[in-house]
Formats: C-alpha cells, structure tokens, sequence
C-alpha cells in the first residue's frame, strides 16, 4: 500500500509516549512504507512511558536537513513534554506548517495537537486529542469532538487526529489508509 513512501516521525529529543511512536512506526513498515525519525537535535531521542523513561531511538535527520518535501506524509506521537517542545521550536512549527501547506495527510495522537496549534493549521478542522487539550483547540478554530479517530479532509490536507494509546488500532488504520491515498 506505501512502497516507496517515506513518512516523518516527529518528535523532541525527549518526552514522546513510547507505545505512540513505536506502533505507528510499526504499522507503517508493515505496510510497505519507510518511517524516518526527525528530531530537533541529532543522536538519539529519549522516549516515555507516561513519567518514566524508556527506549531511546536514533535520530534519521533534524528538521534543519530535510523538508515536507521529502515526505510523503506526517506523524506527530504523543506525550505531554513532547509536543510542548516541539511547539517552542519554530523550525520544528514551520516542518509541520509545511506539510499542510504542500497538501500532504498528516496525523496526530494524544498530545500532539498543540504542535498543530501552534502551526495555526487547525481553524476550521474537526480534530479529537487527550481531553485536556480540548479548549485550546477549540481557541484555535478547531471543532473538537471525543471520537476514538476523526479523519478531517475539510481543509488543504487530511488530517488524522487521535485520543490516546488506547485508540492506537483505529489511528493506524486511519493514517495508513490516508498516507496509502
């Protein structure tokens, strides 16, 4: 369904859910697609399990060696530091800007909506996250709603925005079927 595809994970260098970048991950290259870890320093991230640490993964590339461009599709994991991180970094706002920008399916789980927040690409969008980001998508233009998976095409791209790890099976099918289209 995605051979020859290469899809972006982003995420900080520490802080991301563990189970929310691994699982994407894995559904990626089951379906034949190539998933690249880009960060905003090199070396290696430190990933999470809620507060406690877990695996580190290597780092593919920084968000200062590659594009939207470069992509076929976009993942932004979960985790509460992770995207609080990524949101001050404006190179790291400005990847992910650029994805909806070149029309490209992006898709976020739990958290990671406040990078979407920040990149002010959420107006107008029906989106669902972790609960307590409720009303700063909405602040944002957002329609949010507290479905396991919404699949947003009201907009320059499709978006896939998810709730929390439990929800990891619909979100998976969903952003392969969206990075597949």
């Amino acid at each position: 369904m995605m051979h020859g595809k290469t899809i972006a994970f982003l995420v900080a260098p520490e802080g991301v859910e563990e189970v929310e970048l691994t699982e994407p991950w894995k559904s990626v290259k089951q379906a034949g697609g190539t998933p690249k870890l880009i960060s905003t320093s090199s070396g290696q991230i430190q990933a999470f399990n809620h507060l406690d640490k877990g695996d580190t993964y290597a780092v593919d590339a920084t968000v200062e060696d590659v594009s939207a461009a470069d992509f076929a599709g976009l993942v932004l994991p979960g985790g509460v530091a992770n995207p609080d991180f990524l949101r001050m970094d404006d190179k790291a706002v400005r990847f992910v800007r650029d994805f909806f920008d070149a029309g490209k399916p992006v898709a976020a789980i739990c958290h990671a909506p406040w990078t979407l927040v920040e990149a002010d690409v959420v107006r107008g969008r029906m989106v669902t996250s972790w609960p307590s980001l409720r009303t700063d998508l909405r602040n944002a233009g957002a329609e949010w709603v507290d479905r396991e998976v919404v699949v947003c095409t009201a907009g320059p791209n499709m978006l896939v925005t998810s709730r929390k790890p439990d929800d990891l099976k619909a979100f998976d099918q969903a952003m392969i079927d969206a990075f597949s289209a």
